[in-house]
């Protein structure tokens, strides 16, 4: 049989035998940087209404106080800390990505990774060790999926994640092969999210990562236990990648370059807390105003050209709540327009609120655009086209938008976002202690800060 009728198999051989001394420097590196954008979102994302509401059913139900809830002096049981943890870094939508694969890894499977590590009492390399498993495993799942999985209405964060947070989570608990591919074939049946929410601004899209994150943390625990799951829960008849993307899955994306290349390596990061698929296209409005002072009132008409994914489900131009509002490609492109930068409150309700935005959102429209089409998901594009009065129009195509491609973040850009949001929640002194424990993380005593939340 072929190497990819062990689809699962060779993913939890691989997710049992990792070890950190196998670990290139930069991959090491890469996990710092997923880790302090981690906590930037979660911090703040702990501020929101979706995370309050969790995190209050979650205290009511939950005795146990073995991890920490972050940026709250509340603790929980591990698979509670990860649900609420996981929540909170993808309240405002201003957490990693990855292209290929469009989904959110660090919300699925960092909360599970940490809250495990804490209630076990790991140390810093098994932690660095389980996360580039769980980014390989979550993210080449995705692959392997879209964008027909997307297509077909499925939120590849959650259908995936579940699966990284469970072989991550299998790594960091010393499971072996056997034991971990119980772990997978358990987060099957745990994994699933609708993207229906984009129709509504429904909350739950707000949870998925968490789900994902809780869900992976009791799927090892069960293997651990001895609870078995299918052996070829991705590939197999009744599988994931039959169920979710049919004949079209790529099986390939699941295998190539395994062990040898880190999908943590090709992590984005957002600049602007909200969808990434129109980032390009926030990013071409920016050129085009660097280029030439626009007036919105002279604007006449603005199209925003995306792939057919970014497209679909991100056209609507209402505003009704944050979560429509950071879906909506023509929401971003007037607040582009409109704003000095893109920041979280710009899509606030007093922001869209505004008349001139008002004004200008009734002609802005979004579109399928065929470059944008033809080269994704390689490539995460956006073209806009901007007529003003007069009949004069200005253009401009983003091919990658910031934070990847040949304009990743460097690593000062993600500490100005880490301190710009997280100062004024946690205080200068915490955040200077935060940033040293992300880039000295080895030392074991850093570590320790992350868990650090009720102590003032």
């Amino acid at each position: 049989m072929s190497e990819q009728s062990h689809v699962t198999r060779a993913l939890a051989q691989y997710a049992a035998g990792q070890r950190f001394a196998a670990l290139p420097a930069p991959t090491v590196h890469a996990f710092k940087r997923v880790l302090l954008d981690y906590l930037t979102c979660a911090l703040t994302g702990a501020q929101t209404q979706v995370a309050r509401t969790l995190r209050e059913y979650l205290a009511q139900i939950d005795a146990l106080k073995d991890a920490a809830v972050v940026g709250t002096p509340l603790r929980l049981s591990a698979p509670n800390a990860a649900f609420a943890n996981g929540t909170a870094a993808h309240g405002l939508d201003f957490d990693d990505g990855h292209t290929q694969a469009s989904a959110h890894p660090a919300g699925a499977t960092l909360p599970a990774l940490l809250a495990a590590a804490e209630a076990g009492g790991a140390g810093a390399a098994s932690i660095v060790t389980a996360t580039v498993v769980a980014y390989d495993v979550m993210l080449r799942i995705a692959r392997a999926l879209h964008p027909v999985s997307a297509r077909r209405g499925f939120h590849n964060t959650p259908v995936a994640g579940v699966f990284g947070a469970a072989a991550g989570c299998a790594n960091l608990l010393g499971l072996d092969t056997r034991a971990t591919l119980n772990a997978l074939g358990l987060a099957g049946s745990f994994a699933g999210g609708l993207r229906e929410y984009l129709d509504e601004g429904a909350d739950v899209k707000r949870i998925h990562p968490g789900k994902a994150a809780r869900d992976g943390v009791i799927c090892a625990e069960l293997a651990r236990r001895g609870l078995s799951g299918p052996s070829r829960v991705l590939e197999g008849r009744h599988g994931l990648l039959r169920a979710v993307a049919g004949e079209d899955a790529n099986l390939g994306a699941a295998l190539d370059g395994l062990g040898s290349r880190f999908a943590i390596d090709d992590a984005y990061f957002k600049p602007y807390p909200c969808c990434r698929h129109f980032h390009a296209a926030i990013d071409a409005i920016a050129e085009l105003k660097r280029a030439q002072p626009i007036d919105p009132a002279a604007v006449e008409r603005i199209d925003v050209g995306l792939y057919q994914v970014g497209y679909a489900g991100h056209e609507h131009r209402h505003c009704d709540n944050l979560l429509d509002a950071q879906m909506s490609a023509p929401c971003a492109a007037v607040l582009a327009l409109l704003d000095e930068e893109v920041t979280a409150q710009s899509f606030a309700p007093e922001s869209v609120g505004r008349a001139e935005f008002q004004e200008l959102i009734g002609r802005t429209h979004a579109c399928v655009d065929d470059e944008c089409e033809r080269i994704y998901p390689g490539r995460r594009s956006g073209a806009v086209s901007i007529r003003l009065r007069g009949g004069h129009t200005v253009r401009a195509r983003v091919v990658d938008p910031r934070g990847e491609g040949d304009k990743p973040l460097t690593d000062e850009d993600l500490e100005r976002k880490f301190v710009a949001n997280c100062e004024p929640i946690a205080g200068r002194g915490r955040c200077e202690r935060l940033l040293a424990a992300v880039w000295r993380f080895e030392t074991r005593a850093d570590v320790e800060q992350l868990y650090r939340w009720g102590d003032g």
